[in-house]
């Protein structure tokens, strides 16, 4: 999928149907554990296109510190504009290689690089079906960013912090997921993953995990996300960790995510339909991945606090304050 059509926003202001499209960002310091999430998003409930409205949300990560900031403005549709190489929501702009903006006591002003072609969760025929409702892209991984972000009134210089952009969109919230990525692990810059195993629930009844893995090493990359490997696949998730065992032909991929509680901020996220999820949010997890091919020597990879991990949930028992 070409960068344009990975960006390409389906937003269709007007339309009855409900609909939510988010581009975030994440990036982490090279060496300490500290962290950014910036999201740029449309929401519009299911049968009032008229109270559709664009959001800004910002949420920094002080691992040193053991603090989070966040904060969540949102600005009718009328203040909001999309174009072909970029968007506005209020005062805030997202280029696809520059963003500027602020919410509440958070602002920045960064570009980014764009190095790799875009990553794909799912399988590429998927994103033009009606199934699943939402979809989930990486734009640019491995993007390279710099800039300034303000905090609290303190100034935080952002140079060659490694991270990505990413694209969501759907008429609906997946029902419950876990999702994580690493944008380079500690001492392997290269590799990037991205994961997710997910819930959804059919009347009644609930289906077992679907779980999709994709890596990427340099210029090679494993796709483990057909619809068949995503029930094969196994994995195990609570509030604060995921575990995954992924296997296909001669490889098989492992991979454990795990932050502790007070490494999340709790998130409110409208659904369309109606109703309101909540997303447990942590850029400084840890994780260890596995690659085993046959016949190949076992190649392992590890990052202490270099992860993006979330759960969607709509269960209230985590312990988790939400923040925005």
């Amino acid at each position: 999928m070409a960068p344009d059509e990975a960006n390409r926003c389906r937003f269709q202001p007007g339309a009855a149907a409900g609909h939510y499209e988010s581009y975030f960002l994440r990036a982490n310091h090279p060496q300490r554990a500290l962290a950014f999430w910036i999201r740029y998003t449309f929401f519009s409930p299911e049968g009032r296109p008229q109270d559709a409205v664009g959001e800004v949300w910002a949420v920094y990560f002080d691992g040193e510190d053991q603090s989070i900031v966040a904060a969540k403005e949102c600005f009718p549709l009328a203040e909001c504009r999309i174009g072909r190489h970029g968007l506005d929501i209020g005062a805030a702009r997202l280029g696809f290689d520059d963003m500027s903006g602020a919410a509440s006591t958070l602002a920045w002003r960064m570009a980014y690089t764009t190095p790799q072609a875009p990553l794909l969760l799912l399988p590429p025929k998927l994103y033009d079906a009606a199934l699943p409702r939402a979809k989930a892209l990486v734009s640019a991984p491995g993007a390279l960013f710099s800039g300034a972000l303000r905090v609290n009134g303190a100034d935080i210089d952002i140079d060659g912090w490694l991270g990505s952009q990413n694209h969501n969109w759907g008429s609906r919230h997946t029902d419950t997921y876990a999702w994580g990525q690493v944008a380079g692990f500690d001492g392997a810059p290269e590799v990037f993953l991205e994961c997710a195993s997910a819930r959804l629930k059919l009347g009644p009844f609930w289906t077992p995990s679907l779980t999709l893995v994709v890596v990427r090493i340099g210029a090679r990359e494993f796709s483990l996300n057909s619809l068949s490997q995503s029930v094969r696949t196994r994995a195990r998730a609570d509030f604060f960790s995921l575990e995954i065992d992924a296997r296909a032909g001669d490889v098989r991929i492992t991979i454990k995510l795990r932050a502790p509680r007070s490494a999340f901020a709790g998130l409110a996220y409208d659904n369309p339909p109606g109703g309101v999820k909540t997303c447990l949010n942590s850029k400084l997890a840890a994780c260890d991945l596995t690659i085993q091919e046959r016949g190949q020597p076992t190649r392992s990879y590890t990052t202490q606090h270099r992860a993006a991990f979330e759960i969607l949930t709509d269960r209230e028992d985590h312990g988790v304050p939400v923040l925005a």
